[in-house]
């Protein structure tokens, strides 16, 4: 019953933000992302994780300190996505980490690049109660998919995702639902019929065609695909290319969830990839001090004042509309 009160409270005070304009924040957030590691496996070009060139260190979370956030937060937290950067399944306990969340009737998720799930892993994911998880299959031929996942390989994809719908069947279980998550990106975009054919022959769920981030795009990246749907960028007159969209000067997610890195930071949310504007650490401080605190109530007074200036929002469309000159 809380869960509910405090979610309308948000929505109330968010509401009221953008009506006048200035900062009204009340309740505490309802969704949370949490970060299980940030190790990965592969190394995707447009990844600080993969690329490895984070300036914050490669570790996992430990399992003792999730329970003691999650009894910080399991009143209000209806959902919690654990994901950030890494891959989940590296970490070697990671469905502890869901089902500690199960215990206390929290929505959860996760997205995996699929190189670690076979067919004993696919039985534990349905055991675990795991609600949703998103595949990454971004490619249909082992040259397509690797030219983005770097040191994947496809055929693993697609044997795990046979693995989870079967452990599924086995269970007769409905969750977790499956989603095929393909990132548009130039090498692929001619791919895109292709992938909705796959899931409906494998018994995938649903299709979700992602636009990518790319952090080098003024001249152009080999990245950018050539069907303006599926791109975040526009190609200019001069031939340089710009940003789609600009975002409005506010932002439901500063108000409704945060993120929490695998040791303990507290980041706005997941465009912040390296942690550039922690708020707070919840080894020194309980999260409803950090939530409340001046770091925070500042960045939220920045989101409302000018957006565009702050480098992590950017990218993100998030309340945004497209750019017209």
């Amino acid at each position: 019953m809380f869960r509910l009160w405090n979610l309308m409270v948000l929505r109330f005070s968010f509401v009221v933000t953008k009506m006048c304009k200035k900062p009204f924040h009340r309740g505490l957030p309802f969704a949370l992302s949490i970060e299980p590691t940030t190790a990965c496996n592969l190394a995707c070009p447009a990844c600080p994780s993969g690329l490895k060139s984070f300036t914050r260190p490669t570790g996992k979370l430990d399992l003792n300190e999730h329970e003691q956030w999650l009894t910080q937060v399991r009143k209000s937290v209806f959902y919690i996505n654990y994901y950030f950067q890494g891959e989940p399944f590296l970490h070697p306990q990671f469905l502890d980490l869901v089902k500690s969340a199960k215990k206390h009737r929290i929505y959860t998720a996760t997205s995996t690049n699929a190189h670690f799930i076979d067919q004993q892993k696919a039985k534990a994911i349905v055991e675990s109660g795991l609600d949703r998880l998103i595949i990454s299959i971004d490619g249909l031929t082992q040259e397509t998919y690797e030219s983005y996942r770097v040191n994947g390989q496809l055929d693993k994809v697609i044997t795990a995702s046979k693995h989870l719908v079967e452990a599924k069947k086995a269970a007769n279980s409905a969750t977790p639902f499956l989603i095929f998550q393909f990132l548009v990106v130039k090498a692929n975009e001619h791919q895109i019929e292709a992938v909705q054919a796959l899931a409906d022959e494998i018994g995938i769920d649903e299709v979700r065609f992602k636009s990518a981030q790319v952090y080098d795009y003024e001249n152009g990246n080999e990245l950018i695909p050539e069907n303006d749907a599926y791109s975040r960028y526009i190609k200019q007159k001069d031939g340089t290319y710009r940003i789609k969209y600009i975002g409005g000067n506010h932002c439901w997610r500063m108000w409704s969830s945060s993120v929490i890195t695998f040791d303990g930071q507290l980041v706005p949310c997941c465009f912040d990839k390296d942690a550039q504007h922690t708020l707070g650490n919840l080894k020194e401080q309980s999260f409803v001090s950090i939530w409340k605190n001046e770091s925070y109530s500042q960045f939220r007074k920045a989101v409302l004042k000018d957006r565009n200036a702050i480098d992590i929002c950017t990218n993100c469309s998030e309340g945004a509309k497209v750019w017209v000159e």
